[in-house]
């Protein structure tokens, strides 16, 4: 097993219609906006930029995030990410009650130095780091929801 490794799914239930969410998660400009550990994002060209994120644990992770499919129709957006992570991430929206369900997938391998270090004692750790902030994220992005 690698143990920089990381696969993660998180589903978020929200508030909104499904266009509405799916808008706002295309905007990654704005993530910073809502989602307090997306502490800077700056665009370099239409499709590509860098973010800046730290949750609870006491380090940054700096990435190029590349849009790699945009699909309006079925609400779905790709990336491709390079730097601390690399990998791949996705959203995906879907009509869910009165509602939204976003879905967060991410298959990444982790490249920041230190981490890699502590791959093995710190992996429960860097999950549960990675939970907290997904979880503030929909906490974030409900609020933002309620206001539109």
């Amino acid at each position: 097993m690698d143990w920089s490794h990381y696969r993660f799914l998180s589903i978020w239930d929200l508030p909104g219609p499904p266009d509405t969410v799916y808008e706002i998660l295309l905007r990654a400009d704005d993530y910073p906006r809502w989602w307090p550990q997306f502490r800077e994002v700056a665009r370099l060209d239409a499709t590509t930029g860098t973010a800046r994120i730290r949750s609870v644990l006491p380090y940054d992770l700096v990435m190029t995030v590349r849009e790699s499919r945009r699909d309006p129709r079925a609400r779905v957006v790709e990336a491709v990410l390079g730097g601390d992570l690399e990998g791949w991430a996705r959203w995906t929206v879907v009509p869910y009650g009165d509602g939204s369900r976003a879905v967060y997938e991410q298959e990444v391998e982790v490249r920041k130095r230190l981490m890699r270090l502590l791959s093995v004692p710190g992996r429960p750790v860097f999950r549960a780091n990675h939970a907290l902030m997904m979880r503030a994220g929909r906490r974030g992005l409900a609020a933002r929801l309620e206001g539109v």
